[in-house]
C-alpha cells in the first residue's frame, strides 16, 4: 500500500513533534517537585483567611507571588546547571564560615517552620475524613512520608511520578470545587488587576501568602535537581538544557498558581459571598462547604486535596532538610532521623493544643522572612560571569531579582511593625 501524498507531508512534522517532546523529558520533573511547596497546607490556611475576610481583593498578592517564584526558581536551575553546585554548596564555599553556619542554623528554622505547617495539615487532612486523632493523623503522615522518601533508591523518576500525580489530584480537585462554587468574574478580575490592601492586617496576610508562595527550601532544593540532571559540556547544551528547564519551571509554578487562585476565590465565592467572613480557619472551611455549597462533595474533595497536598510537600520538605543539611555543612543524617526530627515541633504543638490556623499562617510568616537569606546570595551567585558563564543573568533579571527581594524585605519590616505596635 502506497502512502499519500499528504501522510508523506505530515511525517516528518509528526516526527519533529515527537522528537522535540522526547528532548523535553528528561529536563522535565523539578519544578514539578518545587511546586508541591507551593501548594502546602500554610497556603490552605493564608488563602483561605484572606478570601473570606478580604473576598477577592488580595487576589493580585497570589499572582504577584507565583510571577515572584517562576523568577526565583528559574534563578536556582540556572546556578544549578551552571555550576554543577547547589545553593547551599555555593555558600559554603564563597562565605566565611561563621556566616555559614549562621545560614545553616537559619535554613533548618524554617525548615521546621515549613515540616510543622505541612504535617499539621495533613494530620488536619486525617482528622476530618477519617475521624483520627490529630495525633494519629500527624504519626500516619510520617510514615507515609517516609515510605513514599524510600522509593528513592529506585530511581529519581518514581518519586517525580508520585509527587507529580499528587500536585495533579490537587489541582483536579480545585477546578471541580470552584466550578462548584461558580465565583463572580468581575470582582476575580479586579481583584487580579488592582493592587491594594484594604488594613494593616491584610498586609500582615500578604507576608503570610508570600511566605506560603515563594518558600525558602525549595529555593536550595531546586538547584540541587538540576546540577547533575543532565550532563552538558558545552555553551550551547547548556542554553538548551536552560530553554528546557524554564518550560519545566513555567508549567510547574503555573500549575502551582492556578490551584493558590483557586484557594483564595473559593473561600471569596462561598464564605466572603455569603457574608461569612469569620471564616478563618481549614476546620470551618471543610465543615462549612458542604451546607453553603449543598453538596457533601465539596467537603470531601477539599479534605482530599489538603491530604494530598499536606503528603506531598511534606516528602518535598524532607527532601529540602537533606540537601540544606549536606550542602552547609558536607554531612546527612539518616533519613528515618531526619523524619524523626521534623515531626517532633508539630507533635509537641498537636499535644500542646495550639490552635491550628494561628500557627499555620504564622509558621508562613516566619517562612516570608526566610527568602532574603536564599534569594540574596542567589541573586549575587547568578549575575557573577566567571561562576555562571553563558548562563550569567542579564542586567534586567538582576535587577528584577534585587526588585523583588527589596519588596520582600520592606514587608517583612512591615509585618514586625504591625506585630510590635
Amino acid at each position: 500500500m502506497t502512502e499519500s501524498r499528504d501522510e508523506r507531508l505530515s511525517a516528518p512534522a509528526t516526527a519533529r513533534r515527537r522528537s522535540g517532546l522526547s528532548r523535553f523529558l528528561p529536563f522535565f520533573g523539578p519544578a514539578m517537585i518545587a511546586a508541591v511547596a507551593y501548594i502546602d497546607p500554610g497556603n490552605f490556611a493564608t488563602n483561605i483567611e484572606a478570601g473570606s475576610r478580604y473576598g477577592y481583593v488580595l487576589l493580585w498578592v497570589v499572582l504577584w507571588a507565583n510571577l515572584m517564584a517562576m523568577l526565583i526558581q528559574t534563578l536556582s536551575v540556572r546556578l544549578g546547571l551552571a555550576t554543577g553546585k547547589n545553593l547551599a554548596e555555593m555558600i559554603r564555599d564563597r562565605y566565611p564560615r561563621p556566616l555559614v553556619w549562621f545560614y545553616w542554623v537559619q535554613a533548618e528554622l524554617v525548615a521546621i517552620a515549613t515540616d510543622l505547617a505541612e504535617f499539621l495539615g495533613a494530620a488536619l487532612a486525617f482528622n476530618l475524613l477519617f475521624g483520627m486523632t490529630m495525633l494519629e493523623g500527624a504519626l500516619l503522615t510520617g510514615a507515609i512520608t517516609y515510605a513514599a522518601l524510600y522509593m528513592q533508591r529506585f530511581g529519581f523518576r518514581l518519586l517525580e511520578v508520585i509527587i507529580g500525580s499528587m500536585l495533579l489530584a490537587v489541582a483536579a480537585g480545585f477546578v471541580i470545587q470552584i466550578i462548584m462554587g461558580r465565583p463572580e468574574a468581575a470582582p476575580a478580575i479586579q481583584g487580579l488587576l488592582l493592587p491594594q490592601f484594604p488594613d494593616g492586617y491584610a498586609v500582615f496576610l500578604a507576608a503570610g501568602i508570600l511566605g506560603a508562595t515563594v518558600m525558602p527550601h525549595v529555593i536550595y532544593l531546586h538547584s540541587s535537581l538540576s546540577q547533575r540532571r543532565v550532563a552538558t559540556h558545552t555553551d550551547e547544551q547548556r542554553r538548551r538544557a536552560m530553554r528546557y528547564y524554564r518550560w519545566d519551571v513555567i508549567i510547574g509554578m503555573g500549575i502551582a498558581g492556578i490551584i493558590n487562585l483557586s484557594m483564595l476565590a473559593l473561600a471569596a465565592s462561598v464564605f466572603f459571598d455569603n457574608g461569612r467572613t469569620g471564616v478563618a480557619s481549614i476546620e470551618q472551611s471543610y465543615q462549612l462547604l458542604a451546607p453553603l455549597m449543598d453538596r457533601d462533595l465539596a467537603s470531601t474533595l477539599f479534605g482530599f486535596t489538603l491530604l494530598m497536598a499536606g503528603l506531598s510537600s511534606s516528602i518535598v520538605g524532607t527532601m529540602a532538610g537533606q540537601v540544606v543539611m549536606q550542602g552547609f555543612v558536607g554531612f546527612t543524617i539518616p533519613l528515618w532521623l531526619r523524619r524523626l526530627l521534623t515531626m517532633l515541633p508539630a507533635i509537641v504543638v498537636i499535644m500542646l493544643g495550639f490552635p491550628e490556623q494561628q500557627v499555620l499562617v504564622a509558621s508562613q510568616v516566619v517562612l516570608s522572612f526566610g527568602i532574603p537569606f536564599a534569594l540574596i546570595p542567589l541573586i549575587h551567585f547568578t549575575a557573577q560571569h566567571r561562576l555562571m558563564g553563558n548562563l550569567t543573568n542579564r542586567r534586567w533579571v538582576t535587577g528584577l531579582g534585587c526588585l523583588i527581594a527589596a519588596i520582600i524585605i520592606l514587608l517583612n519590616g512591615y509585618v514586625l511593625a504591625f506585630e510590635l505596635l
